[in-house]
């Protein structure tokens, strides 16, 4: 079995190698874009370019462990590998897998040129390009193929071939493209987010979220940083106004918000707006940074006469009304609750209200939720009415499904918790004074939930990834 040591020694090779692929095809360009010196042909051919691939050969069946896994272990002996990227972005997923590979089998890893090239647009960070012509970089660099980056391995579609098994569910490549994104639409650099997310729909709850995170950068104590959508980074505590600033999210599609630990345990807050659009495309991207959960806290309309604006729902089931991953994930495929983060969500709104089970049981309903792609539903009222009913949903949103579906799919924990913000199909909706009194009661109560949620889900550590999210042919690392 690998020991610490073997494992260091095969993080820092991952390291070594990615760097020298990278400086040699940052020299080239470069040197290209400044002097106009082509690169030498053959030592694009010879592999300079290409990411490091981490392959592990095990040797036999499983040989200790109390009990097996649910993420972490291997089905059959053979090969298994992967191409890598940032290496020392995931040095601690990394070193997490294989630490907990090595207690209960017999394996060997390598590190080695993988035949796959970095393409050159990933390593471009702080060049001054100085307006080279786009078409003569691709030419001579690789490039991005689309051809080459997919879902297959996640979604179940990759066939054994001749060669190593899969190692992980994303490689380099497929990495690479949602880092860029990530960066993209948060305006966030990708080293700040943290394992645990949140969602929301609505600013407000932004707001809320970076008021508190001041507060604990004042005490000194768990977190260390605040960094806001923008490229604002507060190491002390900061008016949540400035850091708010609306020059500075409004230039990004999906702002995110991570209040930061030193080991990466922290809370990114992202708000992605409303549609299942929005809500697919970001966790596509999050996916590859492998988060221990995400959990959506936002708005929803009240589907019950019972229901209060101000209550609470907790999804148990969803009604996919959201269609945007039909093709992957069809409608019929159940999506299970996570129990582990079922009951985080409700310890956590006893803890935060104070209120007993019995009582708070009167306003946080747990039911079905109802995501739709239709934000003008209520103009079907006849269909619209005897689906909720069919369903017994007890909320509708944008969202939520979408999430808790995209969750199943990438292997991550979710969870939904949800506020009554209006009641449509009964007449009542937020008139604006009611709205503003609403808001400032609610939101700040609905996040510090989602929050101590983020704190039990901490504690309860590996137990949290469920065997619900597992295939029967899950790759080795989570």
């Amino acid at each position: 079995m690998m020991d610490d040591g073997a494992i260091y020694r095969v993080l820092d090779a991952l390291e070594a190698a990615y760097r020298e692929a990278v400086s040699t095809l940052r020299t080239r360009v470069a040197a290209f874009v400044a002097e106009g010196v082509r690169p030498d042909p053959a030592l694009r051919a010879g592999g300079a370019y290409c990411y490091p691939e981490l392959r592990l050969t095990v040797a036999g069946a499983r040989v200790a462990g109390e009990r097996p896994r649910a993420y972490r272990r291997t089905v059959v002996p053979g090969d298994y590998a992967t191409t890598i990227t940032r290496p020392d972005l995931f040095r601690r997923y990394l070193e997490d897998q294989l630490t907990a590979l090595a207690e209960d089998y017999r394996f060997e890893a390598s590190v080695g040129r993988s035949s796959v090239e970095i393409p050159f647009p990933y390593v471009l960070d702080g060049l001054d390009l100085n307006g080279a012509a786009s078409a003569e970089l691709h030419a001579l660099f690789p490039t991005t193929e689309l051809a080459l980056i997919g879902d297959e391995i996640a979604d179940g579609l990759w066939k054994p071939e001749a060669g190593p098994a899969p190692l992980a569910l994303f490689d380099g490549l497929r990495t690479d493209f949602s880092l860029a994104r990530l960066r993209h639409y948060t305006g966030t650099p990708v080293e700040h987010f943290q394992h645990y997310v949140l969602f929301t729909n609505y600013h407000r709850y932004v707001d809320a979220f970076v008021a508190w995170g001041s507060r604990q950068l004042a005490e000194k104590g768990r977190y260390v940083a605040l960094s806001c959508a923008g490229g604002q980074l507060y190491e002390e505590a900061v008016d949540p106004q400035q850091a708010i600033a609306d020059v500075a999210w409004r230039r990004h599609q999906m702002p995110a918000y991570h209040l930061m630990t030193e080991k990466g345990d922290g809370i990114t807050l992202i708000n992605i707006g409303v549609g299942p659009s929005n809500a697919k495309t970001i966790t596509d991207h999050l996916a590859v940074l492998r988060p221990e959960a995400w959990l959506m806290i936002g708005h929803c309309g009240g589907l019950r006469p019972s229901q209060v604006i101000g209550d609470y729902v907790l999804a148990h089931a969803y009604l996919r009304d959201d269609h945007v991953l039909d093709a992957v994930l069809p409608p019929e495929i159940p999506v299970p609750p996570i129990a582990e983060v079922q009951l985080a969500l409700q310890e956590a709104a006893e803890r935060v209200t104070q209120e007993d089970r019995a009582r708070l049981k009167q306003r946080l309903r747990t039911g079905t939720v109802a995501t739709s792609d239709d934000r003008n539903w209520e103009l079907r009222f006849s269909q619209s009415a005897l689906r909720f009913n069919q369903s017994r949903a007890i909320a509708i949103d944008m969202e939520s499904a979408t999430l808790a579906a995209q969750g199943q799919r990438f292997r991550v924990p979710h969870g939904t918790l949800l506020c009554v913000s209006d009641k449509p199909l009964h007449g009542e909706i937020k008139l604006p004074g009611q709205a503003n009194s609403f808001y400032e009661r609610a939101i700040g109560e609905h996040i510090a939930i989602g929050i101590a949620a983020v704190d039990l889900l901490r504690e309860a550590g590996p137990r949290l990834h469920s065997r619900k999210l597992r295939a029967f042919n899950e790759t080795p690392f989570r």
